[in-house]
């Protein structure tokens, strides 16, 4: 198995790496399909080792083409091998049939779906692979629904779980729940997005050996960030000579009553990233308390706008919205952040402020969550969830900027071509003040001279392997924003 690409593609592009690799590379694609077949035989010998027997159920396209050649090729391993067809012969391409000639050459026969699986070792999903676009219903959606029901077996699909969609990662009506999935040739956008993450299991990947040239000619419509020498190369080891006006003041602005442990949580996050200075402006009520615990962060009272004005002007990058509240005093220090012309980065309440007197900047990170996404945009979460990639561009061309639209498999958009995705981070980081880290994290980066699109695409990344690393150490259940700060400092100082 192979280290997943970089590249993310929609399903559209993917069948074009298919008709450009047999048309202009002379691959057929039943040779593709023979290849499938034994990478995805040699991954269940790899994750499955003590397995005998496989069940593997295909429907009529590609992906069901594949899964005969599975079925092939894993009896010649000595398997012990069942197919339940469920396809339409009369509907498959060539090369399906060729794929199911050539099984049903080997004297075994193909079995009906008839309500239940026979027990086996391993379930293999070949169901629908990419093409499936509206939801699944009648006999597939009921042996989906079999497979998903079926305990203790594990389930291995090929290209994608069948029921997700290749684009948006939705679950069209009900997929299959898969212990792990191949991706073959191109990685699709959907295994990263949208529902997919409950249902993909561990992904894997195998190109089947198509030439390089091949990818040179489709562009990628999504890149999957990984934080490997070329990202960790920007936090490169300081000068000699180096003090902390090389890197910046950092202004973190929020804190309403009842609110000063956003702030908190973000001025730490930046500073252990490495800005040089961290102060915050809150309220009176409690800016004497918020440096007690870290006291290299300066915090002020700011209860009238000309005294956010000193701090913003000292301020190299401002960090606006942990625990703002949408009243009139963060109304007015939002719209002072913003008349400063500085780089921003917009968080929580000041999202929910700006979606009411919306606007459009250069200068500024925006970081939704997909419910203030909803509230940028006029519409739903459930609306954004269903099509992220549509959602942050639209986010983009209305505000400007640099857009992060977070949850699982993060986007990040500045409006020149390529979406950013990071797939770092777990379900431990679903509480209060993780994103407040992020905000801090992504300031403290610009207050360093990065520009906003490497901050963004840098403190992302840095904020889910935070995380990671946090619930490798601990577990995942019961993590708070404030573990991820000594991994932060690890992360800023990496070398490969």
């Amino acid at each position: 198995m192979q280290h997943l690409p970089n590249q993310l593609y929609t399903a559209e592009q993917t069948r074009e790496l298919d008709r450009i690799t047999s048309t202009q590379h002379g691959i057929s694609g039943a040779t593709l399909m023979t290849r499938a077949g034994g990478a995805a035989v040699e991954a269940i010998r790899s994750f499955w080792p003590q397995a005998k027997h496989i069940l593997i159920i295909c429907g009529s396209g590609n992906n069901g083409g594949d899964g005969y050649e599975v079925a092939r090729q894993a009896l010649e391993k000595n398997y012990l091998v069942t197919v339940i067809e469920l396809g339409n012969v009369d509907k498959m391409s060539p090369e399906t049939l060729a794929a199911r000639q050539a099984f049903l050459a080997t004297g075994a026969e193909l079995q009906p779906f008839n309500s239940t699986l026979p027990e086996t070792d391993v379930i293999v999903d070949a169901l629908f692979g990419t093409g499936v676009d509206r939801d699944v219903t009648g006999r597939y959606a009921d042996v989906i629904e079999v497979i998903n029901n079926t305990e203790n077996t594990p389930v291995f699909s090929l290209d994608i779980p069948s029921g997700i969609h290749a684009n948006s990662g939705k679950a069209l009506g009900i997929a299959v729940k898969a212990s792990a999935t191949i991706s073959f040739i191109g990685l699709n956008i959907g295994l990263f997005n949208g529902d997919a993450p409950n249902y993909v299991g561990k992904l894997c990947f195998d190109d089947l050996n198509v030439p390089n040239a091949v990818f040179e000619e489709i562009s990628s419509a999504v890149r999957r960030l990984d934080f490997n020498p070329d990202l960790a190369s920007f936090l490169a080891p300081r000068q000699r000579t180096a003090h902390k006006g090389f890197y910046g003041h950092l202004l973190i602005i929020g804190g309403d009553i009842g609110m000063s442990g956003a702030p908190r949580i973000a001025s730490e996050a930046g500073a252990r990233v490495g800005a040089g200075l961290i102060s915050i402006a809150t309220r009176y009520s409690h800016s004497a308390m918020l440096n007690l615990t870290r006291p290299e962060i300066m915090s002020h009272g700011v209860e009238e706008i000309s005294e956010i004005e000193p701090l913003s002007q000292a301020a190299t990058v401002i960090t606006i919205g942990p625990g703002l509240g949408q009243a009139q005093w963060g109304q007015l220090l939002l719209n002072q952040a913003i008349e400063t012309q500085k780089p921003l980065v917009v968080d929580a309440d000041a999202l929910n402020l700006l979606s009411q007197h919306p606007q459009r900047k250069d200068h500024w990170v925006l970081t939704p969550h997909p419910g203030e996404a909803g509230r940028l945009l006029g519409c739903s979460a459930k609306e954004i969830q269903a099509n992220r990639l549509d959602a942050v561009r639209e986010l983009h061309q209305r505000y400007g900027g640099v857009i992060v639209l977070k949850g699982v498999g993060t986007l990040i958009y500045d409006g020149r071509g390529t979406i950013y995705l990071s797939d770092y981070g777990n379900p431990g980081m679903a509480s209060g003040g993780m994103g407040d880290a992020l905000a801090g994290i992504i300031g403290g980066l610009i207050a360093q001279q990065f520009s906003l699109i490497d901050a963004a695409c840098i403190g992302v990344s840095m904020h889910g392997m935070a995380a990671d690393k946090a619930a490798e150490q601990d577990g995942e259940r019961g993590m708070l924003a404030m573990d991820l700060m000594p991994h932060l400092r690890h992360l800023a100082n990496l070398r490969f």
